[in-house]
């Protein structure tokens, strides 16, 4: 073996151990954060659903959805018609829960939208159209708000009335809880879902189909 063959098999023996060592880091972060999960779940079960937490679907349902999300966040963009077409294929069974997780810059403010809509009963048409109108409102680092507000008034929103409620105490207070559940239950990206008290390890949306199927199919 010639010394070019040697420090190439070196190079090689190198990389497959970084290689390993990367993906062993990776799983025992995976592991430290779903034990964190637990830990506080355990320490503060309302942590992951609180009473003011809008609910899609029959609120008695026997299986939860939980979603941490932001309504700037493009992920949660992409899967929010499979979780439509979750609740439509379980529309007795199942319920979403949304937990508020305002990332990105301008999120408090869509967080506000949907909060007065709700007091209009307004929440899920609001929440679609915030999430098709995203691409051109929920620019990364120049959020655009006020197409926002306007997205919000084309789903039939009262905006003279939405704005002057949008500072409301009661809507700051739920961003401010969510917020600190969020911070409490170490989330650490949207979306992040549970099925009922368990943390979907690894996002997909066959992984989610295959949880809320699993947990459905379990009820007997």
């Amino acid at each position: 073996m010639n010394r070019r063959t040697v420090v190439a098999s070196t190079l090689a023996l190198g990389a497959g151990a970084f290689a390993g060592g990367s993906w062993y880091v990776a799983r025992q972060r995976k592991a430290e954060q779903a034990a964190a999960e637990r830990a506080a779940l355990e320490a503060r079960p309302d942590a992951l659903i609180r009473p003011h937490s809008p609910i899609l679907g029959p609120a008695d349902a026997p299986v939860t959805l939980v979603e941490f999300f932001d309504p700037s966040c493009e992920a949660c963009r992409a899967f929010h018609p499979v979780v439509n077409e979750l609740r439509r294929e379980y529309p007795v069974q199942l319920r979403v829960v949304l937990r508020y997780t305002a990332f990105h810059e301008g999120s408090d403010e869509a967080v506000r939208i949907l909060e007065v809509a709700r007091r209009q009963n307004l929440f899920e048409p609001v929440l679609d159209m915030l999430f098709s109108e995203q691409p051109a409102w929920a620019l990364h680092g120049q959020p655009r708000l006020d197409l926002a507000w306007q997205a919000a008034g084309r789903a039939g929103l009262d905006l003279e009335r939405a704005k002057s409620e949008r500072l409301h105490p009661d809507i700051t207070g739920v961003l401010n809880q969510d917020m600190a559940d969020v911070q409490a239950m170490r989330i650490q990206g949207t979306p992040t879902f549970f099925v009922d008290t368990e943390r979907l390890a690894d996002l997909s949306i066959e992984n989610l189909r295959g949880a809320v199927s699993n947990v459905v199919s379990g009820l007997g």
